[in-house]
């Protein structure tokens, strides 16, 4: 069984992600409830770090399992 990791850790964080920028996104007028922490929109913010890494969790363990599933002349030729 050829399982890679990368793949559900990179779909939690990707999921996770774009829940909290869609809530920072709903919640952007909204200066008293980020008023504690600077009037900065740290759920967009850390909702776009985490799509981000999701996104590039998922790339690299996709690729991986394509790069094993090549046959061994094609993986030679790199």
């Amino acid at each position: 069984m050829n399982i890679d990791v990368r793949i559900p850790i990179g779909a939690m964080f990707g999921i996770i992600g774009l829940v909290l920028c869609v809530y920072g996104l709903a919640t952007l007028g909204d200066a008293q409830l980020y008023a504690r922490c600077l009037d900065i929109n740290v759920n967009l913010w850390w909702g776009l770090v985490m799509l981000v890494f999701g996104c590039l969790m998922l790339y690299f363990g996709r690729r991986a399992q394509s790069r094993a599933a090549a046959p061994p002349s094609d993986r030679s030729a790199r």
